[in-house]
């Protein structure tokens, strides 16, 4: 099974991604870009990818513990572009707040999955709402894609952030599929 950890955005976040995808798709014709399908949209805190069916029950039990982590909110804001310079691959909406509990939440995936040999990813954590990829851009798309990106106005908006899903995903030729298959509350204190 692929797993990842994530956050589930409510339906003001996803209406207003949806929006900011309806005006990149106008400004990217002729790009080959593969739009996120609204029920799809998260915040990935953790990727873990691939499990093998022997080890999944116990690589879900790390990932199931508790979390002492205060309720926080973030705030969508603003969007952007992987890399920020070259071939693009990935559009997205970013954070305006909130990074730094998520960052807690990525290292403390990161120190339950460790042991299972997953390392933690060799680039700094960012939060980000994926809206596209992008498949075969060459440098000279970049140029396309910032200047789309440029006045695209994302509204702020604020995402009260209580718990956090582990997620199966299920690829298909017709896109990812993603199942929720625990919810962990987040909770003030020791756990």
């Amino acid at each position: 099974m692929r797993l990842f950890v994530g956050v589930a955005v409510d339906d003001v976040v996803r209406r207003e991604a949806e929006r900011v995808m309806t005006v990149m798709r106008g400004r990217l014709r002729g790009l080959d870009a593969r739009w996120v399908s609204p029920e799809n949209l998260h915040l990935t805190v953790r990727f873990i990818g691939h499990v093998a069916d022997d080890r999944a029950a116990a690589v879900r039990a790390a990932l199931e513990q508790p979390l002492a982590v205060e309720p926080f909110d973030v705030e969508y804001g603003g969007c952007g572009r992987f890399p920020p310079r070259g071939a693009p691959r990935v559009i997205w909406i970013g954070l305006q707040h909130g990074l730094p509990p998520l960052s807690a939440l990525n290292a403390e995936f990161d120190r339950r999955v460790a042991p299972f040999g997953y390392p933690p990813e060799s680039r700094p954590f960012t939060a980000h709402l994926t809206l596209a990829r992008l498949k075969d851009a060459h440098t000279a798309a970049g140029r396309n894609v910032d200047a789309a990106l440029s006045g695209v106005d994302v509204t702020p908006i604020v995402q009260r952030v209580d718990h956090v899903a582990i997620f199966e995903s299920h690829l298909s030729p017709n896109g990812p599929r993603y199942t929720v298959l625990r919810r962990i509350p987040l909770s003030a204190g020791d756990c």
